[in-house]
């Protein structure tokens, strides 16, 4: 009676689809979904508008190198993202969701964004992809378990990052026109891309309330 209360008032929902793969040593290998699920969380409060339980798996290249993370087929996610969607708004009269993922595969990308519905519409948001502005010290490195999600982690779950086994892996010029998110890493990579050791809590705090902000746009009635 609650979820179908708050539904009549304000039809929306926020979806937070995550990923479960290697980050480095350092992260945990769902660290994509822990952090749009907190996200998902606070807008809910934030905004007082419900959030679907969490996908935990997304479309991104596993790695025998490297094992512990499971993904899904590019088609497997946008089946599973079309049926449920199609499930809350049919059942649930859902008319306004907001995707929540950190994961720049682009087949990842592409299951989510090209959800179809009969009148609903879809928000599909990579937290990843904002502009931090000054806030990265080296903003053109991949968010793969580097200053970015590292610093973001530090923030939202510090007992759940190990600093101590943290390596940086810059990209040479040669690999950094091949590498693309989500695919596979460069065979002598950690599991990580990028440079961890320039994270820290106190920028993780920073970089969330932009996160938080941003994203939260979405959500404000025009």
């Amino acid at each position: 009676m609650a979820i179908r209360a708050r539904l009549l008032e304000r039809p929306v929902l926020i979806v937070p689809v995550g990923t479960t793969e290697q980050h480095g040593p350092h992260l945990p290998l769902g660290c994509d979904t822990l952090i749009v699920e907190r996200l998902a969380d606070d807008l809910s409060a934030r905004h007082e508008v419900l959030r679907a339980p969490t996908i935990e798996y997304g479309v991104h290249t596993p790695s025998r190198s490297l094992p512990g993370g499971a993904a899904l087929r590019r088609k497997t996610l946008h089946r599973v993202m079309n049926e449920l969607i199609e499930s809350w708004e049919e059942g649930a009269g859902v008319r306004q969701f907001l995707v929540l993922t950190a994961q720049a595969n682009e087949a990842h990308q592409e299951a989510l964004s090209t959800i179809r519905t009969d009148t609903a519409h879809v928000t599909a948001a990579d937290v990843f992809a904002l502009d931090f502005g000054t806030l990265l010290e080296r903003p053109e490195a991949p968010a793969h378990g580097g200053e970015l999600d590292t610093s973001l982690m530090l923030f939202l779950a510090p007992e759940l990052v190990q600093m101590e086994l943290a390596q940086d892996f810059a990209l040479v010029r040669g690999t950094r026109g091949r590498y693309r998110p989500g695919r596979s890493l460069p065979a002598d990579s950690p599991g990580s891309v990028g440079y961890p050791s320039l994270a820290s809590a106190e920028k993780g705090a920073k970089l969330y309330a932009i996160i938080l902000e941003r994203v939260g746009r979405c959500l404000v009635d025009p």
